[in-house]
């Protein structure tokens, strides 16, 4: 049968206390809905259909280089409500998966399992046992096991708040049978709303068959409702993040202190020090080691990087055997070659650095193609911005940029050329030659230092 997915993100999300809808409050640098859609691209439905409401012109925003059906609920009135809004658009010969834009870590393999499960007329149900089951519906079974209901914390009675299996508002049902019962519902309850869950009642009534998949993983199934679930939501990912680094065979000095926003692929030995953040897209060679207070975005780096502490990262390729920092600074489109040495408080931005090349000290290169084995020395700076217009410093082989230079692009500097310290570098300078531009040095005989006057 043909999968559609519902996915329900039209809630207010009152206890977040956000202006930002609840569904685009974000888990691992990635909206909570983001991780929604991506597990249920997994599935390959052949459509998924998103009922928004609240601020969801946002919601649209988050997710427009997906190709999804928008269904809006103008007004929430329950779950079941909300379904009703995307029947419409899903032939009656389709399974629906209703899916909670709230509940970010739905584990792929169990809703593989509910989706495996499925015999013909059925309906299925994701269940969790809880501890403390307070505020989720209840599972209730009769003598044989199987299920009856699913009853709300606020109509539970004591007998009922006792159970510990409770749902996880995660349903496969036949759009037929779907359509059906959805229209049967009614709001006569504590909430006044169509609660979705009122369809085991009649399935029940119907002998239709009811299954479940459970799972004892809690945090596969937890929804957010407040800052302090999103928080310790985020701590067990990032935990099972760090395990899995770790078991392949990453040396994390401290599992608690490194931040995973993003995917990271890793060669062998490789040690992660404390306080570090990985964001994006990141591949690290073999033997790359990472100083603490690190962050780092969007980066290729190759074997045997060595980058210290306090440095910061984003959209770059380092080559094989660099050593980078301490407090250094990478800017995008920044491309190292191989055994490039960026020292301390060093800035590169748009710009190539040839094989062996040094940058050490206090320095800012932007827009520049700078050869191999090249030597650039303390505070210096590439000048590429005009007021309107950004510039390239072209500086070729074996060149040696004394210390506090200023190189005014548009410029080449030939190969081999020294560039004197001190010197403000406004035209083309011939290779294997020295250049300097400085205010003769005077001493000035009989000067004496002034003397702060008295009253």
């Amino acid at each position: 049968m043909k999968l559609s997915i519902v996915i329900l993100a039209a809630g207010l999300g009152k206890r977040m206390s956000s202006d930002l809808p609840k569904v685009l409050h974000k888990l691992a640098d990635k909206p909570l809905i983001r991780h929604v859609v991506d597990t249920a691209l997994t599935l390959q439905p052949d459509s998924i259909h998103i009922v928004y409401g609240h601020k969801g012109e946002q919601v649209r925003e988050a997710l427009n280089d997906i190709n999804i059906n928008w269904v809006e609920q103008a007004q929430q009135l329950g779950t079941g409500h909300a379904v009703a809004q995307a029947l419409p658009h899903i032939a009656d010969d389709a399974l629906v998966l209703v899916l909670c834009g709230d509940v970010p870590l739905i584990n792929p393999k169990l809703l593989q399992k509910l989706c495996s499960s499925h015999e013909p007329h059925s309906l299925g149900i994701v269940t969790v046992k809880l501890d403390n089951p307070y505020g989720y519906g209840r599972i209730v079974r009769n003598e044989l096991g199987q299920v009856e209901r699913i009853v709300e914390e606020k109509e539970a009675d004591n007998c009922i708040q006792a159970i510990k299996e409770v749902n996880a508002g995660i349903f496969l049902i036949p759009a037929a049978h779907l359509r059906r019962w959805l229209g049967a519902l009614n709001n006569d309850n504590a909430q006044g709303e169509y609660y979705l869950t009122d369809v085991v009642d009649l399935a029940v009534q119907e002998n239709q068959p009811i299954y479940t998949a459970t799972t004892d993983n809690v945090y596969e199934v937890m929804g957010i409702n407040d800052r302090i679930q999103l928080a310790k939501l985020e701590r067990y990912y990032q935990t099972q993040q760090v395990k899995n680094l770790m078991l392949a065979g990453v040396t994390v000095l401290d599992p608690a202190r490194l931040d995973i926003r993003g995917s990271v692929k890793t060669g062998r030995d490789v040690t992660i020090d404390i306080n570090v953040i990985l964001e994006g897209d990141i591949i690290l060679g073999n033997r790359v080691k990472i100083g603490p207070n690190t962050m780092i975005r969007n980066a290729k780096i190759a074997d045997h990087v060595e980058i210290l502490s306090n440095c910061v990262i984003e959209d770059v390729v380092i080559g094989a055997g660099c050593k980078i920092g301490p407090f250094a600074r990478l800017r995008p489109e920044a491309k190292l070659a191989e055994n490039v040495h960026i020292g301390n408080f060093v800035e590169i931005k748009k710009s190539t650095v040839g094989q062996a090349s040094k940058i050490n000290h206090l320095t800012y290169i932007g827009d520049s193609e700078i050869g191999s084995q090249v030597n650039i020395g303390a505070g210096t700076i590439t000048c590429n911005y005009d007021g309107a217009n950004k510039h390239k410093t072209i500086i070729g082989d074996k060149a040696f940029i004394g210390s506090d230079t200023q190189l005014v692009a548009p410029v080449t500097v030939g190969e081999g050329a020294i560039i004197g310290a001190g010197s403000t570098i406004t035209r083309d300078t011939p290779p294997e030659t020295l250049t300097l531009s400085r205010v003769p040095q005077k001493t000035i005989d009989g000067w004496q230092r002034p003397i702060k006057k008295t009253r």
